[in-house]
């Protein structure tokens, strides 16, 4: 990695000196182009990484149904879904998913509320499909966290689908030029679809080999791992210990171990787990740490409290602009990014209005950042919704576009040679747009004609909030 510097260093100033003939030219794009035209040529964007995901929360109602009914894709196995209910039932029962096997032991009376996933009617799918998502007003942080995510039930279970849904995930985050992803993905409580548990050591070499194939490889995009803890769950401390000790010996894949869970539950505070990271530092080298921090309405010191952990990463810091000392460290240090994720924060009402989001503020002052999806699935959007909200939201200039995507595969947990090639083949990538849109096309309206032939995917997101559908 060292010798790889010079290089990097060299290719960077390049590229700056570039961008900076190309700054008045997206300026005038941004200016002139159509809200269409817009996110067309923002979708063709070189991208960098997606830092902040949750592998589960990515997953696409209709991609989920495709796969719980293809038997090829899923294992073998069969899933239903809660379909007959009342208003008694409660709502995270509401076309809550189970497989075959969960089925058959259920009591006949019991077996009546669900329907094989695949004989819904089109009038019941569309309801199902939407049962996973925040798409209704008054929808919020209630549904997220103690209705939708139920609903996934035995899914959690079932490693093939699992494996089928991130790989679709990676072809459509390669289709909007994402190089690199790296999402939380743990493997505690797998089953085989006949009942048999499937620990952590006999799965991962079964997703190296799904991994391998040729449509995945075909994606271009690099993809590792987090695992993640629960960190409300009593047994918290204990999961954190085997997760760290499964991390440190499956780094190849696995390349960090990120804390989560809803920051309200006093009994996720940071500090809780001083004592047991100290531990485990005393017994295995050195984990890259990724927190949720500050996804709080009100000022706390859960933000101070993860960099003692010692966190490099923090997941939404929302609430860090209500704590100047610790905002003052963190522009002065530059040492830890902060995972931005507006879409996420305005769906969950911890910033309704994204014009008082603190995330210009933090990049303007120092403070590292990148733009991440979090939970794109139950968000019903995609990256370049997270891009598009900030050109359009905060008048992004050139250089701090490009400055986003550089940051997140520089803050990167991926081993040091692999993220040296994704930073040099990020700048050659920013390279080509900018002789696209810039040099190759002598003026504005050729710039846009070629934005013209750009053929975005859209989804519910861009559609409810600015209109924007492409087919």
């Amino acid at each position: 990695m060292r010798c790889l510097l010079p290089l990097l260093l060299l290719l960077v100033a390049a590229s700056v000196a570039k961008a900076a003939d190309f700054a008045a030219r997206f300026d005038d794009l941004v200016r002139t182009a159509t809200p269409r035209q817009l996110y067309a040529l923002l979708y063709d964007l070189p991208k960098g990484g997606d830092l902040h995901n949750h592998a589960g929360g990515s997953d696409r109602p209709e991609w989920m149904f495709e796969i719980l009914t293809d038997p090829a894709r899923n294992g073998g196995d069969a899933f239903y879904t809660r379909a007959r209910f009342g208003p008694e039932t409660e709502p995270a029962a509401r076309y809550r998913l189970i497989r075959r096997r969960t089925y058959e032991q259920l009591a006949p009376a019991a077996r009546a509320g669900y329907v094989p996933l695949a004989d819904l009617s089109p009038a019941e799918r569309i309801a199902w499909a939407n049962a996973f998502r925040l798409d209704a007003p008054g929808e919020g942080r209630d549904e997220f966290f103690n209705v939708i995510w139920p609903r996934r039930g035995d899914l959690s279970q079932n490693l093939d689908a699992r494996l089928e849904l991130l790989v679709v995930n990676l072809q459509a985050f390669a289709a909007e030029g994402l190089a690199y992803l790296e999402t939380q993905f743990g493997l505690d409580g797998l089953v085989t679809p006949d009942g048999r548990a499937l620990t952590p050591a006999e799965a991962a070499p079964l997703i190296e080999r799904r991994l391998a194939q040729p449509d995945v490889v075909a994606t271009g995009v690099v993809v590792r791992f987090q695992d993640t803890v629960i960190r409300f769950r009593p047994d918290a401390e204990a999961r954190l210990s085997e997760i760290y000790a499964f991390v440190a010996a499956h780094r190849d894949r696995w390349v960090g171990i990120n804390m989560a869970g809803i920051e309200s539950d006093p009994r996720g505070r940071p500090l809780r787990f001083l004592s047991t990271l100290r531990r485990l530092r005393a017994q295995h080298p050195t984990l890259s740490l990724s927190f949720h921090a500050g996804e709080m309405d009100g000022a706390d010191s859960h933000v101070r409290d993860t960099l003692l952990l010692g966190a490099s990463r923090l997941g939404h810091a929302v609430n860090l602009i209500k704590d100047p000392d610790t905002l003052l460290l963190l522009q002065q240090q530059q040492r830890v990014l902060v995972e931005i994720n507006l879409i996420s924060n305005r769906l969950l009402g911890y910033v309704p209005d994204l014009t008082q989001h603190p995330f210009p503020e933090y990049l303007r002052t120092g403070v590292p950042v990148c733009l991440n999806t979090d939970d794109r699935g139950m968000w019903d959007s995609n990256l370049t919704d997270e891009y598009f909200t900030a050109v359009t939201t905060y008048r992004l200039s050139w250089p701090e576009v490009v400055q986003l995507g550089r940051n997140s595969l520089a803050r990167a947990f991926v081993q040091p040679e692999v993220k040296a090639k994704l930073l040099a083949a990020y700048e050659t990538r920013i390279a080509a747009f900018e002789q696209k849109y810039g040099a190759g096309s002598p003026t504005i309206s050729d710039a846009l004609g070629k934005v013209e032939k750009v053929k975005p995917v859209t989804y519910g997101y861009a559609k409810r909030t600015w209109g924007l559908e492409f087919r």
